[in-house]
């Protein structure tokens, strides 16, 4: 999972000035090679602000845009930010009912811009990031994009992978175990200061692990602002973005992810989406959920793992970019207070644990 993306907008401010980290006159001659369209001679870019995970920038020759997605510098995650797996993704569902930019070409050679990175289309629309974004929406808007948010997850979630040419995407079957591993190492080469709490959670979610019984393409990082909008008309999406986490796996993580960044009024917010559905006209968490399970004709009654892995995922994320901060890697990039956010997290992931009814999850032990 990313933080907070900027793929795709035409409409957010630049970066700070920085030195862009490849030469323009090289990614001109790389983009002329893969383009199906005619690139002009001169190529300018501009970092765009306020991702928090892979750098991304916006490229031009005055009559075409594009978008770049790169690693970060410094502090990375093993097997974190990985360019050809979003580039796959991307690719392979271009004609599905589930849409994605168009890509352009993917370079996994680090000699010629000094990391791997890919090249898609740049949308012509927007994000809904913050309260603000999707304040300026009628609350007709709001429930008209949340029924598309759904609409769009169901027609991923039943997408046959081999029709795609996904069939090889991931293993399924062990994949929650395998993503719990995964994201405990994963805290523990990132972590900055010793939780407890992370300890505990680990130990609760490796003691309930539920059967994974709905497998399929899994997304990763499920969120309102991981979705391109229309200008004009804010309720059409026009791309899923934000890939590197996808796979094969258990579909209701995805669900997961999406009630973790799910805000509603009177509730702790998820610090990165920070209030934005907690607004008239957003559905519930619980109506997305049954609009979801109805869609799809499966039972999703019981989510607490799901809701609580998910809170402790993103917090092993904001950890990792926490980290490259302190080690002075995220030029352009807005996240000197991605530290703080990584405690209320963890916290409502123990709250919601101590709170489930499955006695693992709890803390109860049962008696075997």
């Amino acid at each position: 999972m990313s933080a907070p993306s900027t793929d795709s907008v035409d409409t957010e401010p630049p970066a700070p000035e920085t030195a862009f980290p490849f030469d323009l006159a090289t990614m001109r001659r790389w983009l002329a090679e893969h383009e199906t369209c005619s690139v002009g001679e001169h190529l300018t870019a501009q970092q765009i602000a306020g991702g928090r995970s892979n750098p991304t920038y916006s490229l031009t020759d005055g009559q075409h845009s594009w978008i770049l997605r790169r690693p970060p510098m410094g502090h990375v995650l093993p097997t974190a930010h990985d360019m050809g797996r979003e580039y796959r993704a991307m690719t392979a569902l271009r004609n599905s009912a589930v849409p994605v930019p168009r890509t352009v070409g993917l370079c996994e050679d680090s000699a010629l811009l000094g990391a791997p990175f890919y090249v898609m289309e740049k949308l012509d629309g927007t994000t809904l990031r913050t309260a603000q974004d999707t304040g300026r929406l009628t609350p007709e808007q709001r429930a008209s994009i949340a029924d598309s948010m759904v609409d769009i997850l169901v027609a991923l979630h039943e997408i046959d992978p081999a029709e795609v040419g996904l069939a090889d995407w991931g293993r399924p079957q062990g994949y929650l175990e395998r993503q719990l591993r995964r994201w405990k190492q994963q805290w523990e080469h990132s972590a900055t200061v010793p939780r407890s709490e992370v300890d505990e959670l680990c130990t609760r979610l490796a003691a309930s692990l539920p059967g994974s019984n709905h497998p399929g393409i899994v997304h990763g990082d499920f969120k309102i602002d991981n979705l391109m909008v229309d200008h004009q008309d804010p309720t059409r999406i026009l791309g899923l973005l934000d890939w590197e986490m996808s796979t094969l796996g258990d579909t209701l993580a995805d669900v997961g992810i999406l009630c973790s960044f799910w805000d509603q009024e009177g509730e702790f917010h998820n610090p990165i989406t920070a209030g934005a559905t907690a607004l008239a006209g957003f559905p519930r968490r619980e109506e997305i959920v049954q609009r979801y399970g109805e869609a799809r004709g499966i039972d999703v009654a019981d989510l607490d793992w799901y809701l609580v892995f998910a809170d402790f995922k993103i917090a092993v994320i904001l950890e990792g970019i926490h980290a490259r901060y302190l080690q002075g890697h995220t030029d352009g990039e807005d996240v000197s207070d991605v530290g703080s956010m990584v405690g209320p997290l963890l916290d409502r992931a123990l709250h919601r644990a101590s709170h489930s009814s499955a006695p693992g999850l709890s803390g109860l032990r049962t008696n075997r």
